[in-house]
C-alpha cells in the first residue's frame, strides 16, 4: 500500500498504515486517483522540522477531502484516527494537517512530512498515517530550501508534479471514474506566489540553462556527422589516452615526439599530421598512450614546453578518428616504434566482427554512402572544369 509523489526536486515513496487508519488512508489515495495533489505547492517548509503540502490554493488553509466529492458540503473534513503506537519517531513520517481555523477532526487534503526524528511535541496531536521509505536525498533537497524566515515559504517553489499509486486496496467508489480528470490541473492561484519574489519550479540560473542548450546542440551536430558517415555513431565519446599536440616546430619528427612523451608511460603511437601530397607538417599531432594515467601525466608536465625552440601546447584530444578502427577493415598492425615509421593504420579488432562481412554492415554502408559522395564530387568537378 504506497504512492510514489514525484516532486519538482525529485521521488518518493510513501507507506500508508492501511490497516490502522483506513479512513485516511482511503482518503489520501482517492485523491491521488483524481490527480488532486498535482501541481500542488509544498507551502511551508520548516528547515529541520516539517514540510506541508496537499493546498490546492497554495496557501495552507485550503483543501477538501474525496468524501465531500462523494457526499456533499458536509463531508469535507473527516475524523482523526490516532494510534499510541504510531508516533513522529523518525524522520519521514507522514501525517494529517488539519485546516489553519484549528481544532481536531478538520482533515481535509492538507498533510506534512517530519524533517528529523523524534518530534514527541506533535504525538497525539495529528493522524499519523505513513512514512517514507525511498527518496530519502529528495527529503533532504526540500529541507535544504531557501525560504521566507516568517512564513516558511520557499523562494523558489516546489511542487508535486505527479502521484502515482503502486497499490490500493480500496475498491473505488462508483462515482470516482466521473471525477478524474484528462490531465492535471494548473496551480496558481491569486494567494499562491508573489512574482516578484518566488521563482517557479523549472526556473533556473541563465548560465546553467546556456550549458543544457549548447549541450543539446552539441548532440544535434553529432547526429548530423553520424548521418554523413563523420562518426560511427552521435553518442562516441573521444578516447581519454590520446592526446592533441599543437604549435610544434615544423622540423619535429614523429621520432623525438615518441621519444619524449615515452618518458611517462608505454607510447603506442605517435603522428605528426602533414599535408599527403607535399608531406609538410601541419605542426599538430597525437599521441597515443597504453593507459589513462600515462597520459594525464603526460598532459600534466609537457603542456607548454619548449621543443624544438617551440613552445608547445599539449590537451586532450577531441578527435574519435582512433575509434574507427572498430569500423574499418584491417590493414596492417601497427605499434612501439614501428607506428611512427609508417602511416597511422586501422585494424579492425576481434571483439567488433559484427562490422563487416554482409553488404548491411555499419562499415558496408560507410564506404557505399563514400563512394558514391565521391563520385558525385567527381562529377559536379567535370562539369565546372569542362571547357567549352
Amino acid at each position: 500500500m504506497s504512492v510514489m509523489i514525484i516532486t519538482s526536486l525529485g521521488d518518493m515513496v510513501i507507506d500508508l498504515f492501511t490497516d490502522q487508519c483506513p479512513l485516511t488512508c482511503k482518503n489520501f489515495l482517492k485523491l491521488c486517483k483524481i490527480k488532486y495533489y498535482h501541481n500542488c505547492l509544498f507551502h511551508t517548509v520548516w528547515k529541520d522540522f516539517t514540510m506541508q503540502t496537499g493546498d490546492p490554493t497554495g496557501t495552507g488553509t485550503g483543501g477538501v477531502s474525496i468524501y465531500k466529492f462523494l457526499y456533499g458540503d458536509q463531508a469535507r473534513f473527516f475524523s482523526e484516527e490516532i494510534h499510541s503506537d504510531l508516533k513522529h519517531s523518525k524522520k519521514g513520517t507522514v501525517a494529517m494537517a488539519s485546516a489553519s481555523t484549528g481544532g481536531k477532526n478538520l482533515n481535509a487534503s492538507q498533510f506534512y512530512i517530519t524533517l528529523r526524528d523524534d518530534l514527541d511535541s506533535l504525538n497525539g496531536e495529528h493522524t499519523v498515517f505513513g512514512e517514507i521509505t525511498e527518496g530519502f536525498d529528495t527529503l533532504n533537497r526540500i529541507n535544504e530550501a531557501y525560504v521566507d524566515e516568517k512564513t516558511g515559504k520557499p523562494y523558489q517553489n516546489i511542487r508535486i508534479k505527479h502521484t502515482y499509486i503502486l497499490y490500493d486496496p480500496f475498491d473505488d467508489p462508483s462515482q470516482l471514474a466521473d471525477l478524474i480528470p484528462d490531465a492535471s490541473p494548473e496551480r496558481k492561484p491569486k494567494d499562491e506566489i508573489d512574482d516578484d519574489v518566488r521563482l517557479e519550479d523549472d526556473w533556473m540560473p541563465e548560465d546553467e540553462q546556456l550549458g543544457v542548450r549548447e549541450e543539446k546542440e552539441a548532440h544535434s551536430r553529432a547526429v548530423v556527422l553520424e548521418s554523413v558517415g563523420d562518426i560511427p555513431y552521435a553518442e562516441m565519446k573521444p578516447p581519454d589516452n590520446v592526446l592533441f599536440v599543437c604549435k610544434l616546430n615544423p622540423t619535429t619528427e614523429e621520432e623525438a615526439l615518441y621519444i619524449i612523451f615515452s618518458s611517462f608511460g608505454t607510447v603506442t603511437s605517435a603522428e605528426v599530421i602533414r599535408d599527403h601530397k607535399t608531406g609538410v607538417s601541419h605542426c599538430y599531432g597525437f599521441i597515443e598512450f597504453e593507459d589513462k594515467e600515462s597520459c594525464e601525466q603526460a598532459y600534466i608536465k609537457l603542456d607548454n614546453t619548449v621543443i624544438d625552440d617551440r613552445r608547445i601546447r599539449v590537451d586532450f584530444s577531441q578527435s574519435v578518428a582512433k575509434l574507427w578502427s572498430q569500423y574499418r577493415p584491417r590493414n596492417r598492425k601497427s605499434s612501439g616504434v614501428d607506428a611512427i615509421k609508417q602511416p597511422r593504420s586501422y585494424v579492425l579488432k576481434e571483439d567488433n566482427k559484427q562490422y563487416r562481412g554482409d553488404g548491411n554492415s555499419k562499415y558496408s554502408k560507410f564506404m557505399r554512402a563514400r563512394k558514391e559522395t565521391r563520385k558525385h564530387k567527381g562529377r559536379k568537378y567535370q562539369q565546372i572544369t569542362k571547357p567549352r
